[in-house]
């Protein structure tokens, strides 16, 4: 939180709009609560935000686009790639979420939490046109981090009638994504196994 600037908001949102799993969410609200004490700027917190997001999702674009669609499932069928939480499931749930929604997938996928991260990878598969590609994704990109910063922004108006609890608050939001990856990483064994027979 002490280390929240502008240069680092953009740097953590690249990594979360990248096939690194890293949560949106612990980035965003935490610097819009800094631009809410008057230490940033709460459009540049969006905007830079915004950027790295759209360098994120560009890293995704060219590495499919660049290995095709075999090397691509081949990585979310390694070892390395089940360390990064992706799996042949999620890159096909994003690619058939792709065909079915169009180009207008990249933007309406940056507002889906499971194909947030994975919608830049068929869209390089696809070899979508990248003008199209940056407008979606940076307005996608935008309208999230504006909800995520209005979030934060409010956390900080609100804070002394939360502050008691803010503890308990934090404690059960980390269980509960805790439990969230355990219940989801079950899951896709189950559906890869069943898959396998």
């Amino acid at each position: 939180m002490g280390h929240l600037n502008y240069f680092t908001v953009a740097l953590l949102m690249t990594i979360e709009s990248s096939f690194i799993p890293f949560p949106s969410e612990a980035v965003i609200p935490f610097a819009a609560y800094k631009a809410a004490q008057g230490e940033l700027n709460i459009f540049l917190v969006v905007l830079s935000g915004t950027a790295g997001a759209l360098a994120g999702a560009l890293v995704n674009y060219y590495l499919a686009l660049w290995l095709g669609r075999p090397l691509v499932y081949r990585f979310a069928r390694s070892a390395i790639g089940r360390m990064l939480l992706l799996s042949e499931g999620k890159v096909a749930h994003a690619e058939e979420y792709f065909v079915k929604n169009g180009k207008s997938s990249t933007f309406i996928g940056r507002l889906v939490p499971a194909v947030r991260q994975l919608i830049s990878i068929p869209a390089g598969l696809s070899k979508m046109n990248m003008r199209d590609f940056i407008i979606y994704t940076t307005l996608g990109a935008g309208i999230w981090n504006v909800i995520l910063a209005v979030t934060g922004y409010y956390l900080y108006e609100v804070r002394e009638k939360i502050y008691p609890w803010i503890g308990e608050i934090l404690i059960f939001l980390g269980v509960a994504f805790v439990i969230y990856l355990v219940v989801k990483a079950r899951a896709g064994r189950k559906r890869n196994s069943k898959t396998s027979q």
